[in-house]
């Protein structure tokens, strides 16, 4: 082999290592793992300080709000006959309520709270029943082909408004 042909295989080996390297810490610092409460209690190992996202379903009459601070809130998640304490500060989402399915994304410590920074709900299917049934959705905005169709110059859909 010459010498040219030495370079370039070597160039070529660090460049693929270079890319497979940086591929490998980039999955290995955004991936997170993701458990169900029960999976998660059940679990030898410790997840203390690991990224997580967790599903559950917010425990009935477990939601406190902090009195200092209107954008934290503390409550818990269940699932089986696993519970988890959660703490969670930011815009809590408008579908959030008791018994209402959630996933969390955040840490857990050492004490067994979970810190999450991302509170997710899930839709009801509630929707997809109504239009299966004929009715129309949130906001009274027709589905297509059994309403009327909404025209640029008619107020018909708009809501009813009085000042």
């Amino acid at each position: 082999m010459t010498q040219k042909k030495t370079k370039f295989v070597i160039g070529s080996v660090l460049i693929v290592a270079a890319i497979g390297y940086l591929i490998t810490a980039g999955i290995n610092s955004t991936s997170q793992f993701f458990f169900t409460v029960d999976e998660l209690m059940s679990q030898k190992v410790s997840y203390a300080g690991e990224g997580l996202k967790v599903k559950g379903n917010v425990v009935n009459g477990s939601i406190v709000r902090d009195s200092d601070n209107y954008l934290k809130i503390n409550f818990a998640i269940e699932e089986k006959s696993s519970n988890l304490n959660v703490v969670y500060e930011g815009i809590i989402p408008d579908m959030f309520k008791d018994g209402q399915e959630v996933v969390v994304e955040g840490t857990l410590a050492q004490d067994g709270v979970f810190h999450a920074n991302t509170l997710l709900t899930s839709c009801p299917s509630k929707y997809e029943a109504e239009r299966e049934a004929g009715k129309s959705h949130p906001g009274n905005i027709p589905y297509s082909g059994t309403e009327k169709e909404a025209s640029p110059k008619s107020t018909e859909f708009l809501p009813k408004t009085t000042i």
